[in-house]
């Protein structure tokens, strides 16, 4: 089966890592991280990638969760019967699984970091939301957090000094938890098969 895979920035060297690991003969494609932030423009960049590789693969896996998409991910994949999304509301829940259940039942106010958004924190998070410009915006943004919450995907790119001074810059206590990639695996596994 030849796979092309429409990736989320964010997520993309895990997609990788999981691709090579079950030795898929597959292509990937990247759209920005940066689009979380505007989460109305996810579909219609992923539409547009879509229809530039129609035809070309027996099965795309869109690498997003719902995203904040409120559904418009969902809908515009109805019309690609040989497309397919990860289940999921986002990265968070299909990394962490149980883990992340478990932080989000036991305090709501819970602001995530996976790998990737603690490794570009200052580089992403803070220009995008205004943090570097208006710092007095912080506690709009934050005052209902009460932790960061590191989901660490690869001990080989442990990011727990830059989620650390995140929660620091934040205001908020730090936790932290190994979840590794076998959640986000499983299901991969499971579409695939769905699809053979």
């Amino acid at each position: 089966m030849h796979i092309g895979i429409i990736a989320c920035g964010a997520i993309v060297r895990e997609l990788t890592h999981i691709a090579d690991n079950l030795g898929w003969d597959y292509e990937l494609t990247a759209v920005p991280a940066q689009l979380h932030n505007r989460p109305e423009r996810i579909a219609p960049a992923v539409e547009k990638r879509l229809d530039e590789w129609a035809g070309r693969f027996d099965l795309i896996l869109v690498g997003y969760a719902d995203c904040g998409t409120g559904g418009a991910l969902d809908a515009l994949l109805a019309r690609y019967p040989h497309a397919v999304r990860i289940p999921g509301p986002h990265c968070y829940e299909f990394y962490g699984g149980n883990i992340f259940l478990e932080q989000s039942e036991r305090e709501l106010g819970t602001f995530y970091l996976t790998d990737f958004l603690a490794r570009h924190f200052e580089g992403l998070v803070i220009p995008e939301l205004g943090l570097d410009r208006f710092p007095e915006l912080r506690d709009l943004y934050f005052g209902n957090y009460k932790e960061v919450f590191y989901l660490r995907q690869s001990p080989d790119h442990d990011e727990s000094v830059r989620a650390r001074s995140a929660a620091d810059r934040l205001g908020l206590e730090y936790r932290e938890a190994d979840s590794g990639l076998q959640t986000l695996q499983d299901r991969l596994v499971h579409l695939l098969e769905e699809r053979r």
